[in-house]
């Protein structure tokens, strides 16, 4: 018997509003603390949500039950189908983000190659080695961290 599109109503409900509340995340501005604390919460969210699924399997059956689907293994699959849709949606939004900076970097070399040659100045040698850039400072050379926070290295 083919799916309706009222089975399962309580599931496929959460699923669209895990699929909105991914999109409007991934549609806001992903800078500062603000962004920084909520995708800490959300993997504190993963962690114990997976801790539970795996010490206590038929909790995770009684949840699945609860909204409507049979298994929960089948709930796990649902849930991670949306988690890795996540994943990749903000990996390609974040790629976008360094080609753009990329560009805007490329563009800048070249007009201060261009200024720098329009002078009459010689070509310094390009080094062997390009220093590595600091990953705090944005391209206006500001610093992207906030004040009073750590970064890992």
């Amino acid at each position: 018997m083919p799916d309706q599109p009222l089975d399962q109503p309580i599931i496929k409900i959460v699923l669209l509003v895990a699929i909105v509340v991914i999109t409007l995340m991934l549609n806001a501005s992903n800078a500062g603390a603000r962004h920084q604390a909520i995708r800490r919460l959300m993997l504190v969210g993963f962690v114990l949500l997976a801790a539970s699924a795996v010490l206590f399997p038929r909790l995770l059956t009684t949840v699945a039950k609860t909204l409507g689907v049979g298994r929960g293994a089948d709930l796990l699959l649902y849930g991670l189908t949306v988690f890795f849709l996540g994943f990749v949606a903000s990996s390609y939004r974040r790629m976008r983000q360094i080609e753009q900076q990329v560009t805007t970097l490329a563009r800048e070399l070249a007009l201060r190659e261009a200024i720098h040659d329009r002078a009459g100045h010689p070509h310094p040698p390009a080094p062997a080695v390009w220093p590595q850039a600091d990953a705090d400072v944005d391209v206006e050379g500001t610093s992207r961290s906030e004040p009073g926070e750590d970064r890992l290295e």
